[in-house]
């Protein structure tokens, strides 16, 4: 690990660590055993190690940060708190790891978000779903909206 103060790969002694609120995080308070500067890092538990088959049929690693980033732009200005933002991460990674896959295509990722977005946020389900089912008109609009209307 580089010191961010003096940037020479050096041992670190670790003074405090703590773990974050979702379990799945620790912070830990780090002092160079080089320069004695105190710095903070944060490390995640590496739950999936999962392939992604997109549309066109690429492969890439599974990414935590897409999902939420994605959930995140549908939730934009939704009165949704932080906290149940975080909760529907988690069963989102929670629902894909439980189907044990190697691999899994992105539409399917896809539907597991689409459908808990359907139980937190109308408005962010239509917001996902016009991104990921690609809606281009007002009639695929209406249709979208009638079946969660039907639900």
């Amino acid at each position: 690990m580089k010191c961010p103060f003096c940037k020479k790969p050096q041992q670190t002694r670790v003074v405090d660590s703590r773990t974050i609120k979702d379990g799945r995080s620790v912070r830990r308070r780090r002092e160079c055993l080089k320069c004695k500067e105190r710095f903070t890092t944060y490390e995640d538990i590496e739950l999936l190690r999962l392939t992604v088959i997109k549309r066109d049929g690429t492969k890439e690693e599974y990414d935590r940060y897409k999902v939420e980033n994605g959930l995140r732009k549908a939730l934009e200005k939704r009165p949704v708190t932080e906290e149940r933002i975080e909760k529907v991460i988690a069963e989102i990674e929670y629902e894909i790891q439980s189907k044990e896959k190697r691999e899994m295509k992105s539409r399917v990722i896809g539907k597991i978000i689409m459908d808990k977005l359907r139980d937190v946020d109308d408005v962010a389900f239509i917001r996902f779903a016009s991104v990921y089912k690609a809606i281009g008109s007002a009639d695929s609009f209406r249709k979208v909206i009638q079946d969660i209307m039907k639900d």
